[in-house]
């Protein structure tokens, strides 16, 4: 019994309290890991369930209906049209050969320029975007009879034109994402695009979108606002084809035209050429998006005369019938300026015969022994030339005019006959557009209501008196009867206008030669006009009176019967 008191026995209290131990930490790990199963699934099942909705769905734009366009007349110019988008899965195409081949059939091109979209390792791909609806469904009628699978359609949008090319430079083009890009559809973007849409749809591994998988629309486009316009789109059509005939007649480098109404300031037509083909824009000619008379300037030439004229008439310092002495050369800052006509010997010429003859060494005596330089440079400011003119088209510039303190000794005899100053033409179309509306000026312009609302377009004071204007009207109305206008006139129409054959400057800073800027402005009837019409050949060999005037009288003719103007009763 001795020898077993060295043996120890089980500490039995010292095991419990480790395995009481053990349990507590058991316990307490199985605690926090049913309490953050909780939290996951109570309190971010939602925030999870969005992340994970978020990862297999995308999100794109439903675009809005654009606004429709239409002329003064109610034709419509441009429409958004319901059309499709074809896309496709890839993975699920199980004949691609085939199924390029129904498609080129449809949509023209060959089968190589779609077989590559229909193959390949992805869930999705664009075959051809906004394809008319008719065209899609032939494509899916074929496709399913030949039982090809993984093609797929979306609702598309996209804009048309009834007219074709008319008009193209006005109104510009939309990008397929439905915005504008150019001429009245970028300048008016926000009235016409309205507010898109948003659609989600399902995608698959790396966000790309399932072709033929689920989608939920979750705000819908709201449609744009419909304009209406102030451009006739039978004179525009006249004018784009004259000027283009013109140009190749009289071999210009490139022609403009505007037509307006001098009362209102609204553009009835506008153009330059290279014309832009809207309803092609796979290949754009250099130049043909801008609207010239708007974006690009030039030196105006003789057509500036009857600014100067209006301007010394206006400071009551002469009169039509004025009679001024004008040698054959008169020296204007270092160089002899003469008349086109060649003339040698000094003359007596009232205002009248100086407009009547376009003669530039006349404009030049009476500017610099008469006018003066403070007169003139405060005459055309009136006239709110090198002042853009407001109108509602993207890109206009101001163009380059010296302001008085930058005159030199060869600034006002040259700028009085339209040279040493370029400017876009449509200031000159609104200055003109001045006289012939009794002094008043309006702001060139295309929009005439939105939404059923006509757009108010304010007055920007006088330019010169009601007698002035009529004074300069009258002596303009004898350039047309007797004067280097005269190719100008139509049949049973009293019109006014003035000539303008300006030297075409060239890189070196100096004139190109027998090239001219050939010009001609004019309104009718004269005394109470509807229209006014500008007419511009650049870089013609060929003068106005022989060029730009006939033109004139085409479209000018065109113009006054559209616009519903009775012959002169006179």
């Amino acid at each position: 019994m001795r020898g077993d008191r060295g043996v120890r026995r089980p500490d039995h209290s010292s095991y419990e309290q480790m395995m009481r131990v053990v349990l507590l930490v058991f316990a307490a790990i199985m605690v926090v890991v049913c309490g953050k199963l909780v939290y996951l699934q109570v309190v971010e099942a939602k925030s999870l369930s969005s992340k994970a909705e978020a990862q297999r769905t995308n999100e794109i734009t439903i675009q809005a209906k654009r606004g429709t366009i239409y002329d003064r007349n109610g034709n419509v110019l441009a429409m958004s049209k319901e059309c499709k988008t074809i896309y496709c899965n890839p993975k699920e195409v199980n004949d691609p050969a085939k199924a390029a081949e129904i498609i080129a059939d449809e949509l023209g091109g060959k089968a190589t320029d779609y077989v590559d979209k229909l193959m390949g390792n992805t869930s999705f791909s664009y075959v051809k975007r906004q394809v008319d609806t008719d065209v899609a469904n032939a494509i899916k009628k074929k496709l399913e009879k030949k039982k090809i699978k993984g093609v797929y359609y979306l609702d598309d949008m996209k804009r048309v034109y009834p007219y074709g090319s008319t008009g193209g430079q006005i109104l510009g083009i939309v990008g397929t994402d439905g915005k504008g890009l150019s001429g009245l559809e970028l300048y008016y973007d926000k009235i016409l695009s309205g507010t898109d849409g948003k659609m989600l749809l399902e995608t698959g591994s790396g966000g790309t979108p399932i072709a033929g998988g689920n989608s939920q629309v979750i705000k819908k486009a709201k449609n744009g606002t419909d304009i209406v316009i102030s451009i006739d789109i039978d004179i525009q059509k006249v004018a784009e084809t004259t000027i283009t005939q013109g140009v190749s007649t009289y071999k210009a480098d490139s022609g403009s035209v505007m037509v307006t109404d001098p009362k209102t300031g609204e553009v009835l037509a506008a153009c330059s050429t290279p014309l832009f083909n809207i309803t092609d824009t796979s290949t754009i000619a250099e130049g043909a998006l801008n609207l010239k008379p708007v974006s690009s300037s030039y030196e105006p030439g003789s057509i500036f005369k009857v600014l100067t004229a209006a301007i010394g008439i206006e400071d009551g310092l002469m009169t039509p019938d004025s009679t001024y002495t004008v040698p054959g050369k008169v020296k204007v800052g270092s160089d002899l300026v003469g008349d086109d006509d060649g003339r040698t010997q000094t003359m007596q010429m009232t205002l009248r015969e100086i407009l009547r003859r376009s003669s530039n060494a006349g404009m030049a005596t009476v500017a610099q022994d008469v006018i003066g330089e403070e007169r003139f440079a405060n005459g055309i400011a009136k006239f709110k030339i090198g002042t853009k003119t407001g109108i509602d088209y993207p890109g206009e510039v101001k163009g380059i005019v010296k302001q008085l303190n930058e005159y030199d000794g060869a600034s006002l005899g040259s700028m009085s006959f339209g040279q040493s100053l370029a400017i876009p033409l449509d200031q000159m179309v609104k200055a003109i557009g001045s006289i012939a509306n009794g002094g008043k000026i309006v702001t060139p312009h295309f929009l005439v209501s939105k939404a059923g609302k006509k757009v108010t377009w304010k007055s920007e004071g006088r330019s010169v008196s009601k007698k002035t204007a009529s004074q300069v009207t009258d002596m303009m109305r004898t350039v047309v009867k007797e004067g280097t206008a005269q190719a100008a006139q139509v049949t049973g129409y009293d019109v006014a206008g003035k000539t303008g054959t300006g030297e075409q400057a060239d890189e070196s800073g100096g004139y190109a030669k027998n090239k001219y800027v050939s010009s001609l402005i004019g309104f009718a009837n004269a005394d109470d006009p509807d229209v006014l019409v500008y007419v511009g050949l650049n870089g013609t060999p060929y003068l106005a009176t022989s060029s730009a005037a006939p033109l004139f009288s085409t479209i000018m003719s065109e113009a006054l019967s559209d616009m519903g103007v009775s012959p002169d009763a006179g």
